[in-house]
């Protein structure tokens, strides 16, 4: 969770925060058991290729073939959050510069416009 996503669930009512923590434990763990099958998926199609394996050693190929894809999994993951943090980071600071400029220029411009106004005002006097 990021800050504002913090943010946001310390304005929500507490059963709220309860509802939206549930579903991003739920959500999280819908992803790690997807993760889970299509591993173990992967690792039968793998050992049926070694039609010459025992029983015992199909299944310790495939649970070390499984155990290697979720930890290759969870290390894509953290590099994708990793990334997805520093380039929110970086268009918040681009926006948040942007926003800045509109306001600036917004205010020069309405700055002269009302300078334009009473000058003409001045000159009609």
């Amino acid at each position: 969770m990021n800050g504002d996503d913090k943010k946001l669930m310390e304005t929500l009512p507490p059963v709220e925060q309860e509802a939206a923590d549930g579903i991003r434990r739920m959500e999280s763990l819908l992803v790690f058991h997807a993760e889970l099958h299509q591993a173990r998926t992967r690792a039968h199609a793998f050992t049926e290729q070694m039609p010459w394996l025992t029983t015992g050693q199909r299944e310790e190929i495939a649970q070390l073939y499984t155990e290697q894809h979720l930890e290759l999994s969870k290390k894509v993951m953290r590099a994708l959050v990793a990334h997805i943090t520093e380039l929110r980071s970086h268009y918040t600071t681009r926006y948040e510069t942007l926003k800045r400029r509109v306001c600036c220029t917004t205010i020069v411009v309405l700055t002269a416009l009302a300078a334009l106004c009473a000058h003409s005002m001045l000159v009609r006097s």
